[in-house]
């Protein structure tokens, strides 16, 4: 029996196509399908609709399938449409009328919608916790190699001395942007939508503020229809979101491939976390970075693709929102695998005495020397044509690179600052 089953038969090549693959991403979804009909439950015991042992009954039964779904005895068979319409029919089957009673005041319209929040918010705080952990480890290795310098670059060219330090703390504060963003998006999904039925709200005098101190809401999401639009709103947010942290992962992913080659040659990694080639046995390839930033790349775009199908549906419910989900999902997913992967791996990162000697790196230091100029009572401009003139005569010789002071330069790291925008958030 579907929920909208109003007893007439039903194309099978069309139900398959409506249906899709939402048995399968449900699952993912069950645990907040039945946190929520507790609480919906409570709320019609509350406004006189059920009667205490009704609601009783019901979180008994609700009970059960929680723990069928912790045991892993729980599936939704393909006798069903979706997570709402089996929970529906367990409570049926084990209570008889009272089971369907849950249905009471909501629609399946605002059961995805809180199920959906309900998991965007836990997995939103996951998410950050992985990427506050992963600052941690970035700022760890700051401070381990902040005397180590690099090569910096711009255009692919040799430019200016760098640091190791100021190269992970660079990417440590990447990600705290991005702790921002997941910050505002947890704030977009923490507003509770029960209670706006199929969009327009109910004749029953339901009480929307239980619910929403019952589901551990911040707020609620005021205007049924607001509530209603939300669904789209929530998935673009939250794979925007996603795709920020991506895009810094994704960029670091191309550093560390470009830094583990042997025309760069900055780093490397163990045996165990690198992979080798069919026909040349030297290779040791950073196969996990580019999954990184390929899998990285693919969930910018999905953030893409949630604002294609949504940004020109007029206001209600149309069945396109069902086409959001599965990327939605896999994006939430995806990112904190990789979190979890990126996090293990650059930990185990081996950083590199690097030659400076070396002649490509002949004009790493010029603009000191401009500065030295400077300092002896030259005008920049002065300064920049006489160093100018060395490098293209040849003439021109190193001077010994100079302490870079101020705040947030390679050797005044600002770390401790850093920190404290982390934990702040």
């Amino acid at each position: 029996m579907k929920l909208w089953d109003k007893g007439l038969a039903i194309d099978k090549k069309i139900e398959n196509f409506t249906v899709g693959n939402d048995r399968e991403l449900d699952m993912q979804l069950a645990e907040y399908d039945l946190k929520a009909s507790k609480a919906h439950a409570k709320m019609l015991g509350k406004v006189g609709i059920l009667t205490s042992k009704e609601v009783k009954d019901i979180e008994g039964e609700l009970a059960n399938l929680q723990q069928q779904l912790q045991n892993g005895s729980f599936e939704i068979e393909e006798d069903f449409e979706d997570v709402h319409s089996k929970i529906e029919f367990e409570l049926t089957k084990a209570l008889g009328d009272t089971g369907k009673k849950i249905h009471t005041a909501r629609s399946r319209n605002d059961q995805v919608l809180v199920a959906m929040q309900l998991y965007f918010k836990e997995n939103l705080q996951e998410i950050s916790g992985k990427t506050k952990q992963l600052v941690d480890v970035l700022l760890g290795l700051a401070y381990e190699h902040q005397e180590k310098l690099l090569p910096g670059y711009t255009h692919l060219q040799v430019a200016m001395p760098s640091s190791f330090g100021l190269w992970f703390s660079a990417y440590a504060e990447l990600l705290i942007d991005d702790l921002y963003l997941l910050e505002a998006g947890l704030k977009v999904v923490d507003q509770n939508p029960l209670g706006s039925a199929a969009g327009y709200g109910s004749s029953f005098p339901i009480d929307r503020e239980f619910t929403t101190k019952e589901l551990g809401f911040s707020t609620l999401k005021y205007n049924v229809v607001a509530a209603q639009l939300g669904r789209g709103k929530c998935e673009r947010t939250v794979t925007s979101n996603i795709a920020s942290v991506s895009n810094t992962l994704s960029r670091f992913a191309m550093d560390i491939c470009l830094y583990m080659s042997q025309n760069f040659d900055f780093i490397a990694f163990p045996d165990e976390l690198t992979t080798g080639s069919s026909i040349m046995p030297h290779k040791k390839n950073p196969d996990v970075f580019e999954l990184i930033r390929g899998k990285c790349n693919k969930l910018q775009s999905i953030a893409n693709e949630m604002i294609l199908i949504t940004n020109n549906l007029p206001s209600g419910y149309h069945r396109d929102y069902q086409l959001i989900k599965e990327n939605s999902i896999y994006a939430v997913e995806n990112i904190k695998e990789i979190l979890d992967v990126f996090i293990h791996s650059i930990a185990l990162i081996k950083v590199k005495d690097i030659n400076l000697q070396d002649k490509k790196y002949k004009y790493l230091f010029t603009v000191d020397s401009i500065n030295d100029l400077v300092l002896q009572g030259k005008s920049f401009r002065e300064a920049y044509q006489i160093i100018g003139e060395q490098v293209q005569e040849g003439t021109y010789e190193a001077t010994e690179g100079k302490k870079h002071s101020h705040l947030g330069s390679k050797d005044n790291l600002a770390l401790e600052e850093i920190r404290r925008k982390k934990d702040q958030i």
